[in-house]
């Protein structure tokens, strides 16, 4: 079961995927060879041997259930990898669009070392819009799919304590700048703002 962070991303999210369909292969190979490294309680069933062929079962079939529930991630995957690990990628095997770019990239020591310094958001904000425009725009569709649910129950928990039977009067556009202020990440510059309230006041 994985924790639900508030910043995984569908990289680090599909990372976990993998890794465990991996072992859900690894785990059927070896209960079908009567190998329960893995399983210590299961090796001391007496009745576990002669059920290894469904005990592998059962494995293949979650292994099956994650493959189709995750397969509109896998179509996604190479571009997952090119944007989480730009520097270890193979431009030949690129899209033609981010091939020359990725050449670029990967030539520039300042850029090798803010990849190991910052966050990736950062990281990928930070790089020329000229010089790697097409990088940029791929990264961009890929940070901003959610890797968790927690952004959406977020939302509706302050949803639900905001638009309750006492505050009737509050409108929609309210419920949409409430919503806005409380998931953003964005601190308002509140100076600038009471500065700008000032002068509309004059």
């Amino acid at each position: 079961v994985w924790e639900l962070k508030e910043e995984i991303g569908v990289h680090d999210m599909y990372t976990n995927v993998k890794a465990f369909k991996s072992k859900l292969i690894f785990f059927s190979r070896q209960i079908s060879d009567k190998v329960f490294t893995h399983f210590a309680t299961l090796a001391t069933q007496k009745e576990t041997i002669q059920n290894v062929k469904k005990y592998s079962k059962s494995l293949d079939d979650l292994h099956a259930e994650f493959c189709r529930r995750f397969s509109d991630v896998e179509k996604i995957d190479q571009s997952l990898q090119l944007v989480a690990c730009p520097l270890s990628q193979n431009p030949e095997t690129a899209p033609e669009e981010v091939q020359l770019e990725l050449i670029d990239l990967q030539s520039d020591f300042v850029l090798k070392e803010k990849f190991s310094s910052l966050e990736l958001r950062d990281f990928y904000a930070s790089l020329n819009e000229a010089t790697f425009p097409n990088i940029r725009r791929m990264a961009q569709k890929i940070l901003v799919l959610f890797g968790s649910t927690y952004v959406c129950e977020q939302t509706f928990s302050v949803m639900n304590i905001n638009k309750a039977p006492h505050r009737s009067s509050l409108t929609d556009e309210h419920l949409r700048s409430i919503l806005r202020i409380t998931t953003t990440k964005l601190t308002p510059d509140f100076d600038a703002l009471a500065k700008k309230g000032d002068q509309q006041h004059c």
